[in-house]
């Protein structure tokens, strides 16, 4: 008998397998929000040689599913210019989605004499504006996303409208370096006449430093005076990487004016700390506070 027994439970586990009764596949996972994101800019960046060199450099900084996947950056973002007498700090949270962003004034004044400051700033998706009305030299149009895209090369170069052209390799402080220029279509961001020229580590296919253009406000010029000349290059290093979240970013910037193919005098600086990129957002600190100014376009 138990030999028998034996026997029809084999047969019947060997018809369940075989015949219309047999448990159906399981289903694949439907693939996650940022996987479905990272599949489509790795399509765009795949269609070209300095696209590739950008999706690299993604990768070797963190991932294109893991920039995805992080709902925020979030950083204190310090910034200093002699030649405008000036320098700020603000803690900055961005939506990385929509792209809106805010950001707590900390201090404000010249590169030798910043004093501590309670102000604030935000750009709501629709307009930009700044806490007091009267705080002096921080345009909250440039400023609301300008700290963060510098923080968020390469990850915010796999957005749709963007180019890629590749360069010919360059020397820099005497290691050689992959390089690939990025410009942007009409119509994106408020400056789409910027470019940036990245140098990549071919090593380890890290950013090591960025040239660029900015082209914000150029346009704008009184009735009378003269157009201005095309915008000057500007040599920045990415310096101090660490790594929040799963994402290499630097917590150092040195900045050089660059001309005729030459690195020139110092122009700026700029430090990031206490970096995350799961911080919740606050819709709330989108709202202007009474007694602040929004900040329109140069020239409206």
């Amino acid at each position: 008998m138990p030999a028998a027994r034996t026997l029809l439970l084999a047969v019947t586990l060997l018809c369940w397998a075989c015949g219309s009764g047999a448990p159906p596949a399981a289903e694949a996972p439907a693939p996650s929000p940022a996987a479905e994101k990272a599949a489509e800019a790795r399509a765009r960046l795949e269609a070209s040689e300095g696209g590739r060199l950008v999706l690299a450099a993604i990768e070797a900084h963190g991932g294109l599913e893991t920039w995805y996947a992080a709902p925020t950056s979030s950083a204190c973002w310090e910034y200093s210019n002699p030649g405008a007498e000036m320098r700020f700090r603000s803690c900055m949270t961005v939506d990385n989605q929509t792209r809106r962003a805010y950001h707590d004034l900390e201090a404000l004044g010249t590169p030798d004499d910043p004093q501590p400051y309670e102000g604030s700033f935000a750009w709501d998706g629709e307009q930009a504006w700044i806490f007091p009305a009267d705080t002096p030299k921080v345009n909250p149009r440039f400023w609301a996303l300008t700290g963060f895209y510098f923080s968020q090369i390469p990850f915010v170069l796999a957005d749709p409208g963007v180019s890629y052209e590749k360069l010919p390799d360059e020397e820099l402080d005497g290691k050689t370096y992959s390089m690939v220029k990025c410009t942007f279509g009409s119509g994106v961001g408020d400056a789409p006449g910027d470019h940036y020229i990245l140098y990549i580590d071919p090593a380890d296919q890290m950013v090591r430093a960025i040239r660029y253009t900015v082209t914000f406000g150029r346009g704008a010029r009184p009735a009378g005076k003269k157009a201005a000349g095309p915008p000057r290059e500007t040599l920045f290093y990415y310096e101090d990487y660490a790594t929040a979240d799963g994402l290499k970013t630097p917590q150092h910037f040195n900045g050089f004016w660059f001309d005729d193919g030459k690195q020139g005098e110092f122009k700026n600086e700029a430090w990031a700390t206490n970096i995350s990129y799961s911080q919740p957002f606050d819709e709330s600190k989108l709202a202007m506070p009474e007694g602040g100014r929004v900040q329109p376009m140069p020239g409206e």
